[in-house]
């Protein structure tokens, strides 16, 4: 359980860097790309929240996990994330998080247009980053940190 416990505390840390970097740092530097390296972090922080909930759960025997993070995954969003209080708009917001950081880490090119960061792909798709969405990401790591640490220390 201690290192469940650990790996949340982490998470934590990550979070609250993240948070400062949103609300402090970037009114102070405006530099859009920070909010990309917040998004990165934000992915790292849900991500170890995900992983503790499925080891724990496969402690216990209650799932079997896979060398596929994809199937993984989804047995998270099946079996777990209602025992757990996630909501389908969380995962959603999740699901969209992950696309983000997927799509910035394979993108060619990206570019600032007023308040928004844009990324594009190699086909030239763009997919839109704001600060508003950040937050949103923000308060769902938040949520989902806090709703993990509260079920882990009850079971």
């Amino acid at each position: 359980m201690e290192k469940f416990l650990e790996k949340l505390t982490e998470a934590e840390k990550i979070i609250k860097t993240t948070d400062h970097m949103v609300y402090t740092s970037f009114p102070m530097v405006k530099d859009k790309r920070l909010l990309l390296r917040v998004l990165s972090e934000i992915k790292s922080a849900i991500t170890i929240c995900i992983t503790s909930i499925l080891q724990y759960e496969y402690l216990y025997k209650r799932i079997n996990l896979y060398k596929n993070p994809k199937e993984n995954f989804r047995i998270f969003t099946e079996k777990c994330a209602n025992n757990y209080m996630i909501t389908r708009e969380e995962i959603k917001i999740i699901l969209e998080l992950f696309e983000i950081v997927e799509k910035h880490k394979k993108s060619s090119m990206e570019f600032i247009r007023e308040d928004k960061i844009i990324i594009l792909s190699d086909k030239l798709e763009p997919k839109t980053l704001t600060l508003e969405k950040t937050k949103e990401f923000l308060e769902t790591s938040k949520n989902i940190l806090k709703k993990t640490r509260l079920n882990l220390m009850q079971k």
